[in-house]
Protein backbone atom coordinates (compact mmCIF):
# COMPACT_ATOMS: atom_id res chain seq x y z
CA UNK A 1 0.00 0.00 0.00
CA UNK A 2 1.34 3.09 -1.11
CA UNK A 3 2.12 5.86 1.84
CA UNK A 4 1.73 8.97 -0.03
CA UNK A 5 4.55 11.47 -1.23
CA UNK A 6 7.54 11.03 0.40
CA UNK A 7 8.06 14.77 -0.10
CA UNK A 8 5.23 15.14 1.94
CA UNK A 9 6.94 13.08 5.41
CA UNK A 10 7.12 15.23 8.36
CA UNK A 11 4.87 18.06 7.00
CA UNK A 12 1.59 18.78 8.02
CA UNK A 13 -1.16 20.31 5.85
CA UNK A 14 -1.10 23.97 5.63
CA UNK A 15 -4.62 24.73 7.10
CA UNK A 16 -3.83 27.22 9.04
CA UNK A 17 -2.09 29.37 5.42
CA UNK A 18 -5.35 28.87 4.12
CA UNK A 19 -7.40 30.39 6.72
CA UNK A 20 -4.46 33.51 6.59
CA UNK A 21 -5.30 33.13 2.50
CA UNK A 22 -9.10 33.34 2.58
CA UNK A 23 -9.24 36.24 5.62
CA UNK A 24 -6.60 38.25 2.78
CA UNK A 25 -9.08 37.34 -0.06
CA UNK A 26 -12.31 37.96 1.92
CA UNK A 27 -10.85 41.64 3.61
CA UNK A 28 -10.20 42.53 -0.30
CA UNK A 29 -13.42 41.40 -1.61
CA UNK A 30 -15.08 43.14 1.44
CA UNK A 31 -13.45 45.80 1.05
CA UNK A 32 -14.56 47.37 4.25
CA UNK A 33 -12.67 49.89 6.96
CA UNK A 34 -15.06 47.39 9.41
CA UNK A 35 -12.29 47.66 12.40
CA UNK A 36 -14.75 43.91 13.77
CA UNK A 37 -12.43 41.18 13.10
CA UNK A 38 -13.05 38.17 11.21
CA UNK A 39 -13.93 34.76 12.77
CA UNK A 40 -14.59 31.53 10.18
CA UNK A 41 -16.51 28.37 11.31
CA UNK A 42 -16.68 25.16 9.27
CA UNK A 43 -18.45 21.93 10.65
CA UNK A 44 -16.93 18.59 8.59
CA UNK A 45 -19.35 15.98 7.48
CA UNK A 46 -20.46 13.27 10.15
CA UNK A 47 -21.42 9.59 9.82
CA UNK A 48 -25.00 8.49 8.98
CA UNK A 49 -26.20 5.36 9.62
CA UNK A 50 -28.43 3.92 7.26
CA UNK A 51 -32.17 3.04 8.90
CA UNK A 52 -32.47 -0.78 10.65
CA UNK A 53 -28.49 -1.04 9.87
CA UNK A 54 -25.33 -0.94 12.35
CA UNK A 55 -23.99 1.16 9.04
CA UNK A 56 -22.92 4.36 7.80
CA UNK A 57 -23.37 5.82 4.45
CA UNK A 58 -20.27 6.01 2.80
CA UNK A 59 -18.27 9.47 3.96
CA UNK A 60 -16.92 12.50 1.71
CA UNK A 61 -15.53 15.03 4.08
CA UNK A 62 -17.01 18.90 3.76
CA UNK A 63 -14.15 20.26 1.34
CA UNK A 64 -14.07 23.58 2.83
CA UNK A 65 -14.07 22.12 6.08
CA UNK A 66 -10.74 20.34 5.07
CA UNK A 67 -9.14 22.99 2.97
CA UNK A 68 -9.31 25.09 6.65
CA UNK A 69 -8.01 22.19 8.77
CA UNK A 70 -6.61 19.16 6.62
CA UNK A 71 -8.90 16.90 8.67
CA UNK A 72 -10.70 13.70 7.68
CA UNK A 73 -12.02 12.43 10.88
CA UNK A 74 -16.00 12.44 10.85
CA UNK A 75 -17.78 15.03 13.01
CA UNK A 76 -14.67 17.65 13.73
CA UNK A 77 -15.09 21.36 13.37
CA UNK A 78 -12.93 24.02 12.83
CA UNK A 79 -12.41 27.52 14.08
CA UNK A 80 -10.35 30.61 12.71
CA UNK A 81 -10.44 33.74 15.50
CA UNK A 82 -9.06 36.63 12.43
CA UNK A 83 -8.29 38.66 15.34
CA UNK A 84 -5.91 36.66 17.29
CA UNK A 85 -4.84 34.49 13.90
CA UNK A 86 -5.91 31.37 15.62
CA UNK A 87 -7.06 28.28 14.12
CA UNK A 88 -8.64 25.54 16.50
CA UNK A 89 -9.62 22.22 15.58
CA UNK A 90 -12.42 20.42 17.48
CA UNK A 91 -12.07 16.68 17.44
CA UNK A 92 -15.46 14.97 18.31
CA UNK A 93 -16.18 14.09 21.68
CA UNK A 94 -15.16 10.30 22.70
CA UNK A 95 -17.68 8.07 23.26
CA UNK A 96 -16.41 5.74 25.92
CA UNK A 97 -18.91 3.26 24.21
CA UNK A 98 -18.22 3.11 20.93
CA UNK A 99 -14.67 2.48 21.73
CA UNK A 100 -15.43 -1.09 22.00
CA UNK A 101 -16.48 -1.37 18.47
CA UNK A 102 -14.22 1.43 16.47
CA UNK A 103 -11.20 1.34 18.74
CA UNK A 104 -9.43 4.49 20.47
CA UNK A 105 -9.80 7.71 19.04
CA UNK A 106 -7.17 10.51 17.91
CA UNK A 107 -5.86 12.21 21.09
CA UNK A 108 -5.51 15.85 21.17
CA UNK A 109 -1.79 15.42 21.66
CA UNK A 110 -1.83 13.25 18.72
CA UNK A 111 -4.05 15.32 16.90
CA UNK A 112 -1.56 18.32 17.83
CA UNK A 113 1.38 16.48 16.17
CA UNK A 114 -0.78 15.76 13.13
CA UNK A 115 -3.06 18.72 12.34
CA UNK A 116 -1.38 22.42 11.55
CA UNK A 117 -3.84 23.81 14.27
CA UNK A 118 -2.80 26.43 17.32
CA UNK A 119 -5.49 24.51 19.51
CA UNK A 120 -6.69 21.35 19.66
CA UNK A 121 -9.89 20.81 21.67
CA UNK A 122 -12.99 18.62 21.78
CA UNK A 123 -16.44 19.37 20.43
CA UNK A 124 -17.53 20.08 23.97
CA UNK A 125 -16.09 23.04 24.09
CA UNK A 126 -17.01 24.53 20.85
CA UNK A 127 -20.29 26.55 22.20
CA UNK A 128 -18.98 28.08 25.04
CA UNK A 129 -15.99 29.79 22.24
CA UNK A 130 -18.74 30.85 19.54
CA UNK A 131 -20.33 32.31 22.98
CA UNK A 132 -17.44 34.29 24.08
CA UNK A 133 -17.11 35.08 20.71
CA UNK A 134 -20.48 36.94 19.97
CA UNK A 135 -20.71 38.32 23.36
CA UNK A 136 -17.20 40.20 22.66
CA UNK A 137 -18.32 41.72 19.73
CA UNK A 138 -16.19 40.19 17.24
CA UNK A 139 -17.09 38.86 13.82
CA UNK A 140 -19.67 39.37 11.46
CA UNK A 141 -23.07 38.71 10.71
CA UNK A 142 -25.25 37.73 13.51
CA UNK A 143 -23.18 35.33 15.19
CA UNK A 144 -19.97 35.24 16.63
CA UNK A 145 -18.58 33.56 13.25
CA UNK A 146 -19.55 32.90 9.35
CA UNK A 147 -20.13 30.06 7.80
CA UNK A 148 -20.74 28.35 4.45
CA UNK A 149 -24.15 27.02 5.24
CA UNK A 150 -26.42 25.90 8.36
CA UNK A 151 -26.97 22.35 8.24
CA UNK A 152 -27.35 19.16 10.71
CA UNK A 153 -23.53 19.00 11.68
CA UNK A 154 -23.96 22.84 13.03
CA UNK A 155 -27.07 22.69 13.86
CA UNK A 156 -26.47 23.37 17.98
CA UNK A 157 -24.11 26.30 17.01
CA UNK A 158 -26.95 28.19 14.61
CA UNK A 159 -27.32 31.03 17.01
CA UNK A 160 -23.38 31.60 16.76
CA UNK A 161 -23.07 31.56 13.14
CA UNK A 162 -24.18 33.84 9.80
CA UNK A 163 -24.23 31.60 6.59
CA UNK A 164 -23.84 32.16 2.92
CA UNK A 165 -21.88 35.15 3.35
CA UNK A 166 -21.26 36.17 -0.40
CA UNK A 167 -17.60 37.41 -0.05
CA UNK A 168 -16.78 34.78 2.69
CA UNK A 169 -17.68 32.03 0.26
CA UNK A 170 -15.75 34.33 -3.24
CA UNK A 171 -13.20 33.98 -0.56
CA UNK A 172 -12.77 30.17 0.01
CA UNK A 173 -13.21 29.57 -3.57
CA UNK A 174 -10.84 31.63 -4.67
CA UNK A 175 -8.20 30.94 -2.14
CA UNK A 176 -8.72 26.81 -3.36
CA UNK A 177 -8.29 28.05 -7.00
CA UNK A 178 -4.37 28.14 -6.69
CA UNK A 179 -2.38 25.57 -5.11
CA UNK A 180 0.26 25.63 -2.68
CA UNK A 181 3.22 23.24 -3.21
CA UNK A 182 1.73 20.58 -0.22
CA UNK A 183 -1.54 20.26 -2.27
CA UNK A 184 0.30 20.08 -5.58
CA UNK A 185 2.21 17.18 -4.18
CA UNK A 186 -1.18 15.58 -3.13
CA UNK A 187 -2.52 15.93 -6.76
CA UNK A 188 0.71 14.51 -7.83
CA UNK A 189 0.31 11.68 -6.31
CA UNK A 190 -3.72 11.31 -7.49
CA UNK A 191 -2.03 11.12 -10.61
CA UNK A 192 0.68 8.94 -10.33
CA UNK A 193 -1.75 6.09 -8.59
CA UNK A 194 -4.83 7.01 -11.47
CA UNK A 195 -1.65 6.50 -14.54
CA UNK A 196 -0.81 2.67 -13.40
CA UNK A 197 -4.80 2.44 -12.68
CA UNK A 198 -5.42 3.13 -16.67
CA UNK A 199 -1.92 1.12 -17.49
CA UNK A 200 -3.95 -1.80 -15.80
CA UNK A 201 -7.29 -1.41 -17.38
CA UNK A 202 -4.90 -1.20 -20.87
CA UNK A 203 -3.28 -4.34 -19.95
CA UNK A 204 -6.19 -6.61 -18.85
CA UNK A 205 -8.07 -6.84 -21.92
CA UNK A 206 -8.20 -11.12 -21.75
CA UNK A 207 -10.57 -10.69 -18.47
CA UNK A 208 -12.51 -7.68 -19.23
CA UNK A 209 -15.63 -8.72 -21.22
CA UNK A 210 -18.29 -6.37 -19.80
CA UNK A 211 -17.86 -2.52 -18.99
CA UNK A 212 -18.02 -3.35 -15.01
CA UNK A 213 -14.89 -5.57 -15.42
CA UNK A 214 -13.00 -1.82 -16.10
CA UNK A 215 -14.73 -0.21 -13.33
CA UNK A 216 -13.19 -3.20 -11.30
CA UNK A 217 -9.44 -3.17 -12.87
CA UNK A 218 -9.67 0.48 -12.41
CA UNK A 219 -11.00 0.32 -8.53
CA UNK A 220 -9.18 -3.00 -7.45
CA UNK A 221 -5.55 -0.79 -8.73
CA UNK A 222 -6.56 1.98 -7.12
CA UNK A 223 -7.52 0.17 -3.78
CA UNK A 224 -3.80 -1.52 -3.70
CA UNK A 225 -2.34 1.84 -4.18
CA UNK A 226 -3.78 3.34 -1.12
CA UNK A 227 -6.38 5.56 -2.87
CA UNK A 228 -10.06 4.14 -0.80
CA UNK A 229 -12.19 6.51 -2.46
CA UNK A 230 -12.69 7.57 -5.97
CA UNK A 231 -12.76 11.28 -7.09
CA UNK A 232 -16.01 10.49 -9.19
CA UNK A 233 -18.05 7.30 -10.31
CA UNK A 234 -15.92 5.80 -13.17
CA UNK A 235 -17.02 6.73 -16.27
CA UNK A 236 -16.75 3.31 -18.77
CA UNK A 237 -17.83 2.85 -22.21
CA UNK A 238 -18.25 0.84 -25.10
CA UNK A 239 -18.75 1.10 -28.51
CA UNK A 240 -22.07 3.51 -29.28
CA UNK A 241 -22.24 3.80 -25.32
CA UNK A 242 -18.90 5.75 -25.55
CA UNK A 243 -21.01 8.93 -27.11
CA UNK A 244 -22.56 9.26 -23.73
CA UNK A 245 -20.62 12.11 -21.61
CA UNK A 246 -21.44 10.67 -17.88
CA UNK A 247 -22.06 6.63 -18.32
CA UNK A 248 -22.40 5.51 -15.73
CA UNK A 249 -24.01 2.50 -15.53
CA UNK A 250 -21.03 0.57 -16.80
CA UNK A 251 -23.02 -2.41 -17.60
CA UNK A 252 -22.51 -3.35 -21.22
CA UNK A 253 -20.81 -5.94 -22.79
CA UNK A 254 -17.57 -5.63 -24.60
CA UNK A 255 -17.87 -7.81 -27.73
CA UNK A 256 -15.27 -7.02 -30.55
CA UNK A 257 -17.83 -5.31 -32.99
CA UNK A 258 -17.99 -2.55 -30.50
CA UNK A 259 -14.27 -1.73 -31.47
CA UNK A 260 -14.05 1.29 -29.20
CA UNK A 261 -13.55 1.51 -25.81
CA UNK A 262 -13.41 5.13 -23.45
CA UNK A 263 -12.57 4.88 -19.53
CA UNK A 264 -12.87 8.47 -17.31
CA UNK A 265 -11.68 7.80 -13.77
CA UNK A 266 -9.62 9.07 -11.37
CA UNK A 267 -8.40 8.11 -8.19
CA UNK A 268 -8.14 10.88 -4.42
CA UNK A 269 -6.08 10.83 -2.11
CA UNK A 270 -6.11 12.68 0.88
CA UNK A 271 -9.27 14.52 -0.31
CA UNK A 272 -7.72 15.61 -3.42
CA UNK A 273 -8.63 14.76 -7.25
CA UNK A 274 -7.31 13.36 -10.67
CA UNK A 275 -9.53 13.24 -13.43
CA UNK A 276 -8.04 11.12 -16.77
CA UNK A 277 -9.83 9.84 -19.71
CA UNK A 278 -8.38 7.28 -22.24
CA UNK A 279 -9.74 5.28 -25.31
CA UNK A 280 -8.37 2.40 -26.74
CA UNK A 281 -9.61 -0.12 -29.34
CA UNK A 282 -11.09 -3.12 -28.36
CA UNK A 283 -8.54 -6.05 -29.40
CA UNK A 284 -5.75 -3.66 -29.47
CA UNK A 285 -6.23 -3.04 -33.79
CA UNK A 286 -7.60 0.61 -34.53
CA UNK A 287 -10.42 0.52 -37.26
CA UNK A 288 -10.19 3.67 -39.81
CA UNK A 289 -13.07 5.59 -38.10
CA UNK A 290 -11.79 5.27 -34.64
CA UNK A 291 -8.18 6.24 -35.42
CA UNK A 292 -9.52 9.37 -37.49
CA UNK A 293 -11.32 10.37 -34.86
CA UNK A 294 -8.79 9.67 -31.80
CA UNK A 295 -6.07 11.73 -33.86
CA UNK A 296 -8.39 14.44 -34.44
CA UNK A 297 -9.52 14.86 -30.68
CA UNK A 298 -5.07 14.35 -30.06
CA UNK A 299 -4.49 17.49 -32.14
CA UNK A 300 -7.36 19.36 -30.54
CA UNK A 301 -5.64 18.98 -27.70
CA UNK A 302 -2.62 19.32 -28.40
CA UNK A 303 -3.67 22.80 -30.20
CA UNK A 304 -5.20 23.73 -26.52
CA UNK A 305 -1.33 23.20 -25.20
CA UNK A 306 0.05 25.33 -27.52
CA UNK A 307 -2.54 28.56 -26.15
CA UNK A 308 -2.16 27.26 -22.38
CA UNK A 309 0.02 30.19 -20.42
CA UNK A 310 -0.63 32.41 -17.96
CA UNK A 311 -3.29 35.42 -19.22
CA UNK A 312 -5.05 33.09 -21.67
CA UNK A 313 -7.89 32.74 -21.51
CA UNK A 314 -9.48 29.82 -21.29
CA UNK A 315 -12.27 30.28 -23.72
CA UNK A 316 -10.28 31.14 -26.42
CA UNK A 317 -8.55 27.64 -26.04
CA UNK A 318 -11.80 25.98 -26.10
CA UNK A 319 -12.94 27.69 -29.31
CA UNK A 320 -9.26 26.70 -30.98
CA UNK A 321 -10.80 23.27 -30.34
CA UNK A 322 -13.75 23.75 -32.01
CA UNK A 323 -11.87 25.06 -34.83
CA UNK A 324 -9.41 22.44 -35.25
CA UNK A 325 -12.55 19.76 -34.79
CA UNK A 326 -14.43 22.00 -38.10
CA UNK A 327 -10.80 21.65 -39.55
CA UNK A 328 -10.51 17.62 -39.27
CA UNK A 329 -14.02 17.18 -40.57
CA UNK A 330 -13.18 19.23 -43.50
CA UNK A 331 -10.55 16.87 -44.14
CA UNK A 332 -12.71 13.50 -43.01
CA UNK A 333 -15.44 14.78 -45.47
CA UNK A 334 -17.70 14.82 -42.82
CA UNK A 335 -18.56 18.34 -43.18
CA UNK A 336 -18.55 19.41 -47.02
CA UNK A 337 -15.23 21.03 -48.64
CA UNK A 338 -17.53 23.55 -50.31
CA UNK A 339 -18.23 25.22 -46.80
CA UNK A 340 -14.94 27.05 -44.96
CA UNK A 341 -13.94 26.83 -40.97
CA UNK A 342 -15.29 30.05 -40.47
CA UNK A 343 -18.63 29.71 -41.72
CA UNK A 344 -19.42 26.48 -40.08
CA UNK A 345 -17.86 27.75 -36.90
CA UNK A 346 -19.90 30.91 -37.08
CA UNK A 347 -23.10 28.57 -37.57
CA UNK A 348 -21.83 26.48 -34.32
CA UNK A 349 -21.99 23.47 -36.64
CA UNK A 350 -19.47 21.97 -34.24
CA UNK A 351 -21.71 22.42 -31.25
CA UNK A 352 -23.10 18.81 -30.80
CA UNK A 353 -20.49 17.28 -32.11
CA UNK A 354 -18.50 18.95 -29.00
CA UNK A 355 -20.84 19.50 -26.67
CA UNK A 356 -18.85 20.19 -23.20
CA UNK A 357 -16.21 22.02 -22.60
CA UNK A 358 -12.29 21.73 -22.97
CA UNK A 359 -12.13 21.37 -19.11
CA UNK A 360 -12.69 22.40 -15.59
CA UNK A 361 -10.61 23.55 -12.35
CA UNK A 362 -9.39 20.69 -10.63
CA UNK A 363 -8.89 20.21 -7.14
CA UNK A 364 -10.95 18.91 -3.99
CA UNK A 365 -13.37 18.53 -6.25
CA UNK A 366 -13.23 17.07 -9.55
CA UNK A 367 -15.40 20.39 -10.96
CA UNK A 368 -13.41 22.45 -8.21
CA UNK A 369 -14.07 26.42 -7.40
CA UNK A 370 -13.84 29.66 -9.01
CA UNK A 371 -14.26 28.28 -13.09
CA UNK A 372 -17.40 30.81 -12.79
CA UNK A 373 -19.06 29.09 -15.74
CA UNK A 374 -22.08 30.62 -17.03
CA UNK A 375 -24.89 27.96 -17.57
CA UNK A 376 -27.33 30.70 -19.20
CA UNK A 377 -25.17 31.46 -21.61
CA UNK A 378 -27.07 31.53 -25.18
CA UNK A 379 -23.77 30.34 -27.36
CA UNK A 380 -24.18 26.95 -27.65
CA UNK A 381 -20.42 27.01 -28.00
CA UNK A 382 -20.27 28.22 -24.49
CA UNK A 383 -22.87 27.49 -21.71
CA UNK A 384 -21.14 24.05 -20.94
CA UNK A 385 -17.51 25.55 -20.55
CA UNK A 386 -17.18 25.27 -16.95
CA UNK A 387 -13.82 27.82 -16.85
CA UNK A 388 -14.54 31.45 -18.11
CA UNK A 389 -11.69 33.00 -16.53
CA UNK A 390 -8.05 34.11 -17.70
CA UNK A 391 -5.04 31.35 -16.81
CA UNK A 392 -3.12 31.79 -13.41
CA UNK A 393 0.13 29.99 -12.01
CA UNK A 394 -0.78 27.79 -9.45
CA UNK A 395 -4.32 26.60 -11.05
CA UNK A 396 -5.02 22.89 -11.62
CA UNK A 397 -6.62 22.51 -14.89
CA UNK A 398 -8.18 19.44 -16.97
CA UNK A 399 -7.52 19.32 -20.77
CA UNK A 400 -10.44 17.28 -22.23
CA UNK A 401 -11.82 17.76 -25.63
CA UNK A 402 -13.80 15.33 -27.03
CA UNK A 403 -15.93 14.26 -30.06
CA UNK A 404 -19.27 12.78 -30.29
CA UNK A 405 -21.39 10.79 -32.49
CA UNK A 406 -24.41 10.61 -30.58
CA UNK A 407 -27.93 10.65 -32.57
CA UNK A 408 -29.62 12.05 -29.40
CA UNK A 409 -27.49 15.48 -29.41
CA UNK A 410 -27.20 15.89 -33.26
CA UNK A 411 -30.96 15.12 -33.63
CA UNK A 412 -31.26 19.05 -33.77
CA UNK A 413 -28.18 19.40 -35.81
CA UNK A 414 -29.44 17.13 -38.70
CA UNK A 415 -32.36 18.25 -38.61
CA UNK A 416 -31.82 22.16 -38.44
CA UNK A 417 -31.41 23.04 -42.18
CA UNK A 418 -28.76 25.70 -40.94
CA UNK A 419 -26.69 23.50 -39.46
CA UNK A 420 -27.52 19.93 -41.48
CA UNK A 421 -26.02 21.37 -45.21
CA UNK A 422 -22.83 21.41 -43.90
CA UNK A 423 -22.85 17.67 -43.05
CA UNK A 424 -22.39 14.93 -45.11
CA UNK A 425 -24.83 12.34 -44.36
CA UNK A 426 -23.07 9.54 -45.94
CA UNK A 427 -19.70 9.85 -44.76
CA UNK A 428 -20.66 10.58 -41.36
CA UNK A 429 -22.82 7.26 -41.81
CA UNK A 430 -19.60 5.56 -41.17
CA UNK A 431 -18.34 7.09 -38.09
CA UNK A 432 -22.03 6.00 -35.64
CA UNK A 433 -19.93 3.12 -34.13
CA UNK A 434 -17.38 4.92 -32.91
CA UNK A 435 -19.57 6.57 -30.11
CA UNK A 436 -17.28 9.16 -28.74
CA UNK A 437 -13.24 9.84 -28.06
CA UNK A 438 -12.09 12.30 -25.27
CA UNK A 439 -8.50 12.10 -24.15
CA UNK A 440 -8.10 14.41 -20.79
CA UNK A 441 -5.39 15.20 -18.82
CA UNK A 442 -4.60 17.03 -15.06
CA UNK A 443 -2.66 20.39 -16.12
CA UNK A 444 -0.89 22.72 -13.68
CA UNK A 445 -0.31 26.19 -14.98
CA UNK A 446 3.12 27.28 -14.25
CA UNK A 447 4.79 30.87 -14.80
CA UNK A 448 6.18 30.13 -18.04
CA UNK A 449 3.37 27.72 -19.72
CA UNK A 450 2.10 24.49 -17.90
CA UNK A 451 2.82 21.14 -16.63
CA UNK A 452 1.24 17.70 -17.25
CA UNK A 453 0.71 15.68 -14.26
CA UNK A 454 -1.01 12.56 -15.72
CA UNK A 455 1.56 10.67 -18.01
CA UNK A 456 -0.44 7.42 -19.44
CA UNK A 457 0.44 7.58 -22.82
CA UNK A 458 -1.91 8.78 -25.45
CA UNK A 459 -0.10 7.60 -28.20
CA UNK A 460 -2.12 5.39 -30.40
CA UNK A 461 0.96 3.11 -31.42
CA UNK A 462 1.63 2.56 -27.95
CA UNK A 463 -1.59 1.98 -26.44
CA UNK A 464 -1.98 -0.53 -29.42
CA UNK A 465 0.89 -2.25 -28.42
CA UNK A 466 -0.29 -2.01 -24.37
CA UNK A 467 -3.86 -3.59 -25.42
CA UNK A 468 -2.09 -6.50 -27.56
CA UNK A 469 0.89 -7.12 -25.24
CA UNK A 470 -2.28 -8.04 -22.65
CA UNK A 471 -4.23 -10.16 -25.30
CA UNK A 472 -1.19 -12.24 -25.61
CA UNK A 473 -0.73 -13.10 -22.41
CA UNK A 474 -4.24 -14.73 -22.46
CA UNK A 475 -6.90 -15.63 -19.79
CA UNK A 476 -4.75 -17.86 -18.08
CA UNK A 477 -1.88 -14.77 -17.06
CA UNK A 478 -4.80 -13.49 -15.05
CA UNK A 479 -6.17 -14.30 -12.06
CA UNK A 480 -9.62 -13.77 -11.02
CA UNK A 481 -11.35 -14.09 -7.66
CA UNK A 482 -15.11 -14.11 -7.35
Amino acid sequence: MSEGPASLIGKKYPAKKHAQNVLKLFIKSRNSTDPNPVNFFISGEDLVLYKYSDQSKPFRQDRYFFYLSGCNIPGAHVLYNGKEDKLTLYLPDVDKEDIMWSGLPLSKEEAAKKYDADEIKYAADIEQDLKNLANSGSGSGKGGALTTDLNPCNAQFTAYLSEKDKDFLFALDESRAFKDDYELELMKHAAKITDNCHLAVMSALPIETKETHIHAEFMYHALRQGSKNQSYDPICCSGETCSTLHWVKNDGEITPEKHSILIDAGAEWECYASDVTRCFPVNGDWTKEHLDIYNLVLKMQSEAYKLMKPGANWEDLHLRAHKVLIEGFLELGIFKKEYSVEEIFKAKGSARFFPHGLGHMLGMDTHDTAGYANYSDPDPLLCYLRIRRKLEPNMVVTNEPGCYFSPFLLEETLNNPETSKFIDRQVLDKYWYVGGVRIEDDVLITKDGYEVYTKITKDPEEISKIVKAGLAKGKEGFHIVV
